[in-house]
This record gives C-alpha cells, structure tokens and sequence, in this order.
C-alpha cells in the first residue's frame, strides 16, 4: 500500500497582495516581498520530492474543490457567501492577516479539498497514509472568521465531510504548528468524537488563545488539548511533550484515524517561531504517530500541510516527514542538521522544559 500525496499547481497562484512581512503597506512601511505565506515554501518542497525521486515512490493525486455542502457543515453560508463575493469582486481581506486575490474563494476551496481527498483516501483504503500539500493553510480559520493567512477551515472541512460519508466518526487531531490551531479548535469545541490536540509556541499567534485551561464545552469538555510550549523548546523536549502528553491522550481516545496540521514553522530558522525544531524532530514526531495509528487504528494517518516560511528549510523538513511516511530508503540530507544540532538547548534549559511539561501532564490526569 502506498503514500498518497495530494497537491495541485493552482495552489501556489494563492496571492495575498500587497505586504511587506505581516504588515500591510503604506504610509512609513515599504513595499516588501510579500506576505511570508509565500507559494515557495511548498512549491520547494514540491520540486525537492521529484528531484530526489521520493515522489516517484508515492501515487500523486489531484482533488474537486470542496462542495459548497462540505464547506456548510464548518462555515455558515453568510461567510462563504461573503467571501465568493469578494473573490469574483477581485479579493480583499475579510478577517485578520487572510487577503486573498482574484479567484481566492476557489483556490481555497480547492486546498480544503486536497485535505478532504488525502483523508478519503486513507479511510476508504485506497492508501495506508495521506499527505495534502494544501494552500492556503487552514488551522486558523474559524467557522465564521479567517484570519493567521486561513481562509477555509481545510482539517475541518475533511473531518465533517469524511464523517457526513459515514467513513469515520472518531477522528483526532495533532497539530504541531507551532501557532496554536484556534480555528480548529473553535470547529470541534463541544464535539466529543473529535480530539484536538495543539502544540505551539505560547503566546505566539494567536496572542489570546492556546493556554491549557482551554479543554472544551459541554459534551466536548476534555477533547481538547493544549500544549503551550516555551520559546527555544527544542528537539528533545518536543519529543517529550509527544510521549508524555499527546500518544497518551491518543491511547485513551482511541481514534478511527489521526490528522497531523503539520507546519513546519517550529524550524530552528522560521521568521515566525522561536522554537530550534530540526527536520529530525518533524521525522521523529512523524515515526511517534505513524507508530501510534499502526497502534490504535490501523495506520490511518493523514498529514495536512500548514506553516512553514522558511524557503530554504520547509523542503528539507517535509521531506524527512515524507521519508518516514512512505518507509523509503531516499534521503534529502538537511544542510542545517549539523548546525541547528549544534545549536539545541543544553541541559539546564531541558530540565526547565521538563519541568513545565511535568505541570502540564499533571493538570491533564
């Protein structure tokens, strides 16, 4: 059985105008490069699977856009409403940090529909595991509001529309971007048959959500899970945080299949994240979860891609995902590894670190 590997050039014609950084410009602030959720980062990626040959070893799938019926059951039909509206106008900016240009509303109904296609994929078994190259990103996107460069909630649309198939019901989710997921979060915060589970920066974006005391409402109370981690975390530590909060809360849920938001802007060298992620860590959180669904639910395993705006990075980050995914022999060596290894937390900091997940694993029994 193989990896299935879900992209689509139109993706990468995502725009977002005119930015410098994350600012807007005008007035003291020059026009720049653009937004950092660039099309180069995945494109990259992209580019580096085939030159390597790894993605010769996967099926290559394309996917429809979302129904506008899947996307009813995330988003109310006043915001896409609102946002096709925009789209065929010539784009804007309806939310914080989410422009999008001519044609937005179709491209991000296509990237919700690469991430629904790879969990379809790996549900009907049609595949052992999935990765969806999905652009825009989606884990910030609430039901009603986009912001953080998220348009379409892309996991949350997958989610419902696999259920609404009937092809599962009990699905959880790991999102290690290193942004807390707020917008998935919001999608399943009373749902008890989906757990989410986010790994992130503290007080990173959003500035306002994240913190552990978050568990849920009403029937979904205890179904999610934060994990706020410290600046300058590190390999090791997020390994720990992986064994000693998440696979355990894996284990007592017992889910039907796992969906990773995998972002990769908890890279030691991300503008936006400050947390000495290598691509060793990504390879070692993938081995943690693959191992886990072989586990609890016979290897269903989907990784949807989010962050990551380091150019030179990202590939070699999702290439090492992608390497433990599909088991291949083929290896893109980081031409960082040895320097970012070099520059990891020592001792006295991962005492520290051990020291808060120690807290955390004690609020979360």
């Amino acid at each position: 059985m193989t990896t299935a590997f879900f992209t689509d050039e139109r993706c990468f014609w995502h725009g977002g105008g005119n930015y410098a950084f994350t600012l807007k410009t005008g007035g003291l602030v020059q026009p720049g490069a653009g937004l950092p959720e660039s099309p180069e980062t995945k494109r990259r990626l992209k580019n580096l699977l085939e030159v390597t040959g790894l993605a010769r070893e996967m099926a290559i799938h394309s996917a429809p856009e979302a129904s506008r019926e899947e996307l009813l059951r995330v988003h109310p039909a006043s915001y896409l409403d609102a946002f096709a509206a925009a789209s065929e106008a010539g784009g804007g900016e309806l939310g914080l940090r989410a422009p999008f240009g001519p044609g937005g509303y179709g491209i991000a109904a296509l990237s919700a529909g690469l991430a629904t296609g790879a969990l379809r994929a790996v549900l009907e078994g049609r595949a052992e595991n999935a990765y969806a190259l999905s652009r825009p990103p989606g884990h910030h996107c609430l039901p009603d509001w986009p912001n953080g460069f998220c348009l379409l909630n892309n996991i949350g649309v997958a989610i419902r529309a696999a259920q609404g198939a009937g092809l599962a019901r009990r699905i959880a989710v790991v999102d290690w971007d290193v942004h807390h997921g707020n917008g998935t979060e919001a999608v399943f915060w009373t749902d008890p048959e989906v757990l989410t589970i986010s790994l992130h920066q503290e007080r990173n974006y959003p500035l306002d959500t994240g913190g552990q005391e978050a568990r849920g409402a009403g029937k979904g109370f205890g179904f999610n899970i934060n994990i706020p981690l410290p600046p300058g975390t590190g390999h090791a530590s997020y390994l720990e945080a992986m064994e000693r909060i998440v696979l355990p809360a894996l284990h007592r849920f017992h889910p039907e299949a796992i969906v990773v938001a995998c972002g990769f802007d908890a890279s030691a060298v991300d503008p936006l994240g400050r947390m000495l992620a290598t691509a060793e860590t990504f390879r070692a959180m993938t081995r943690q979860l693959r191992e886990a669904a072989e586990a609890l639910c016979g290897g269903r395993l989907v990784l949807v891609h989010e962050g990551g705006y380091s150019e030179a990075h990202v590939p070699f980050c999702g290439h090492a995902v992608l390497e433990e995914l599909t088991g291949s022999a083929i290896r893109a060596p980081d031409p960082l590894g040895e320097t970012l290894a070099a520059r990891q937390p020592g001792p006295e900091w991962q005492a520290h670190v051990s020291a808060h997940i120690d807290r955390l694993v004690a609020y979360f029994l």
